[in-house]
């Protein structure tokens, strides 16, 4: 018999997207919340079933979300604030308002706070707890699926996002701290007291509590909260097994206080935290009652699983473990569905690729595996086919790429003159007001500008036909630009079909899938490229269509680029070579690609940087020897060799800055964009205290809700703002692009926008 295997949760999309489509269709009005209910169960009852198939034994329920897992946890416990409750809306609206906002007959109200889910692309809902916020177990969705799934034959694993975790990411009204008093942590503990109860009425064997806030550094009282939450909890527990469960990264620092709690289970990362983690295991040992749950499967790339290196972290852990069953070392939902429908890729290609579904036979098969001697795993036939897989060369190494590396000085990292003179020359040379006014880059991406691009993708329509589509769009959208009043254009990037993709597909070493799609946001898909080789620029890839646009207006146009930690970060990156060296080739690309850009006459060039924070390493002691002593500088690389009056703009989304404020800066561009209004603008505090250099324009509104805001709001938003920061360096500008968005509330809003700005200036002046 093979060790016990456990999937930590599944994608919940489907393999075509189906839930991101009928829900969008019922924003829309074309499908009914019966049609969603319907399709979503369908879904349900599929994955579930596909892993009972693939020989899963723990198959987590409750990983299913409409929209996000940790607002579904915060309805849950009652963590609803009155203003949503106050609209009267059903269940499923309610919570579509918290993630969307609300305006309409019933309410005008903005989404909460939605911010990255540790350092993935994964964006979650900000529980808001207040003094009036009363916890309990109010809901009923995790008894409901583990319920429907029981009907179906298949007793799962209910998956429910743990208290400590769940605390440490809410926040009071307004973004304020939490403040943890005792009656919240008390009621919050008996809240999963009675969860786990329920779930010894209904049978189940298993509960998995996720706590992957426990990778994070420790603060004073931390350990305290944990011991205190799950000394309540567990003491409640029943016959229900408790798996304690952690992912992206170790807990050494918390590993003694977990295993002396009782639980009996506990989930390991052995990919993120494997050293700190076998570490932990061999200094404190492993109680006798514990099972240990080995994360082997990487739920974070899309590579196959090397099965000898799994089985080493197996057999270590089995050294000090009695019992040890194989897990992925974190959800699947962060990787695509199947490989099943990339009939595009070489089966050369497509066999060294692995996505959820894949990744559940390779689950099985190292759980098989791990029970054999080694005479038997010498033997074995799937192990010798892995390995031959690894034992090959994948690609070969392009000499001119290693060379142009090779040949770097420290002076191309560095931009001349100082910002403070190149800003002065820039204010000159430009020319624009006080509180400039701009957007991210991107336009609404309508049906017709899809289409057409399809259209051209499948050779229905001549490169000429597209190409005067594109113009037309192009020209249609600088003409508005120009008649609302915006002050620095962009050209829309109709022609783009995703800011990594896009450029992905304009340098060598890059691979594209079909249909590899995978959540970022509520009903938000990414199909990210993967890096298959060494990277270079083939051509030019965008100066064609901002010189047109430039052509059109004697407006300033940004050149529109996205840089390369952000392109590493927002594909699959390889596992052969590090990622500082997959950036710096990057990098080299978009830099020839900046200064292409200057010689055509852009004279403001913006390089996205969406995700920089993404990926920094959840310790703060990491942060820099192992990401932004390359990350950084390699932004500094991509702009270094312009003259003094192009401005280099970057923006930057749904993270949290305060942190790495200084690091930014230490980017050397001119100007940042970044996402400020669903942030309540925190980030203001930690530019003024650390007198940040750089032209700053935080988001005064929320692109990623369909509300329109006033421009009464956005005056009241840019005065908050000139509290924190002086006028002379304050950019206006949404969140972010507004690709997603539809012309009807983009227009109006970019006019409230202006207008806004333009009460402002009146004042100051």
């Amino acid at each position: 018999m093979s060790a016990l295997t456990s999937v930590i949760g599944f994608p919940r999309i489907g393999s075509n997207r189906q839930l991101k489509k009928v829900i969008e269709g019922y924003w829309k009005g074309a499908n009914s919340l019966e049609d969603v209910k319907e399709t979503s169960a369908q879904l349900r009852a599929e994955h579930w079933k596909l892993q009972q198939q693939a020989g899963v034994d723990l198959i987590p329920s409750n990983d299913f979300s409409y929209y996000d897992q940790l607002l579904d946890t915060a309805i849950l416990l009652g963590a609803v604030p009155q203003r949503y409750k106050d609209l009267g809306l059903n269940a499923e609206d309610t919570l579509f308002a918290i993630a969307r906002g609300y305006q309409g007959d019933k309410g005008d109200v903005t989404a909460q706070p939605m911010k990255k889910w540790f350092t993935t692309n994964y964006h979650y809902l900000v529980p808001e707890i207040t003094a009036d916020t009363e916890i309990a177990l109010t809901g009923t969705k995790p008894f409901d699926e583990f319920n429907e799934a029981k009907e179906l034959g298949i007793v799962t694993k209910p998956v429910v996002i743990g208290p400590y975790t769940f605390l440490k990411l809410a926040r009071g009204a307004e973004g304020a701290d939490l403040e943890l008093t005792d009656k919240l942590v008390a009621d919050t503990a008996k809240a999963y007291a009675d969860l786990l109860a329920k779930f010894n009425e209904l049978g189940a064997q298993w509960v998995q509590l996720d706590e992957p806030y426990l990778v994070l550094d420790k603060e004073e009282g931390d350990l305290d909260l944990f011991t205190t939450l799950y000394t309540t909890i567990l003491a409640a527990k029943g016959s229900v097994k408790v798996l304690l469960q952690t992912y992206f990264g170790h807990i050494a620092d918390t590993y003694k206080t977990a295993i002396d709690l009782g639980f009996d289970g506990l989930g390991l990362d052995l990919i993120e935290g494997k050293d700190e983690n076998l570490a932990a295991i061999e200094e404190y040992g492993v109680p006798a009652g514990l099972t240990i749950f080995a994360g082997v499967i990487n739920g974070r790339n899309i590579w196959r699983n090397n099965y000898a290196v799994s089985l080493g972290l197996v057999d270590a852990v089995k050294t000090k473990a009695a019992n040890v069953a194989v897990s992925t070392a974190d959800s699947l939902l962060h990787v695509p569905f199947s490989t099943a429908g990339e009939d595009k890729l070489d089966a050369a290609v497509l066999k060294h690729f692995a996505f959820a579904v894949e990744k559940l036979d390779e689950l099985k098969e190292v759980a098989d595996l791990a029970d054999l001697d080694d005479a038997a795993r010498a033997a074995d036939a799937k192990l010798a086919a892995n390995q031959e897989l690894f034992d090959g060369t994948r690609v070969a190494a392009d000499p001119a790429v290693h060379e142009r590396v090779a040949k770097l000085t420290d002076d191309e990292y560095v931009r001349q003159p100082a910002r403070a003179e190149r800003q002065a020359i820039q204010k000159k040379e430009l020319g624009l007001p006080v509180l400039p006014t701009t957007t991210i880059g991107s336009f609404p991406q309508t049906r017709e500008v899809r289409s057409t691009r399809a259209k051209f993708r499948k050779g229905e329509i001549s490169k000429a036909e597209y190409d005067k589509f594109i113009a037309a769009q192009i020209d249609e959208v600088i003409a508005k630009q120009e008649e609302i009043g915006l002050d620095v254009l962009v050209h829309g990037e109709f022609e783009r079909n995703d800011m990594v993709e896009y450029f992905g597909q304009n340098l060598n070493g890059f691979l594209f899938t079909k249909n590899a799609w995978v959540q970022s946001y509520g009903t938000r898909c990414v199909k990210p490229p993967i890096v298959w080789g060494d990277v270079s620029r083939a051509n030019p890839i965008t100066v064609e269509w901002s010189s047109y646009a430039q052509s059109k207006t004697d407006h300033v146009v940004k050149g529109m680029l996205t840089g390369p930690v952000t392109i590493l970060n927002w594909s699959w990156p390889r596992e052969d070579i590090t990622h500082e060296e997959q950036t710096t080739q990057l990098a080299l690309a978009i830099r020839d690609e900046v200064l292409d850009l200057e010689a055509a006459g852009i004279k403001v060039i913006q390089i996205d940087e969406a995700a920089l924070r993404e990926k920094l390493p959840v310790r703060r002691s990491d942060w820099h020897k192992k990401y932004l002593d390359w990350a950084v500088p390699a932004f500094r690389l991509v702009h270094s060799a312009v003259k003094p009056g192009t401005q280099i703009h970057t923006h930057m989304c749904y993270s949290e800055f305060n942190d790495i404020i200084r690091d930014i800066d230490a980017m050397d561009a001119d100007v940042i964009s970044f996402e400020a209004s669903r942030g309540d603008l925190v980030v203001l505090d930690a530019i003024h205290d650390a007198n940040f250099e750089t032209e700053a324009g935080p988001g005064v509104y929320d692109i990623h809700s369909p509300r329109i805001p006033s421009t009464e709001e956005i005056v009241d938003r840019i005065h908050e703002i000139l509290k924190k920061m002086d006028v002379e360096k304050v950019w206006i500008n949404p969140d972010c692009g507004l690709k997603t968005r539809g012309n009807a509330e983009t227009w109006p809003s970019l006019e409230h926008l202006v207008e806004a700005t333009r009460k402002v200036r009146a004042e100051l002046a």
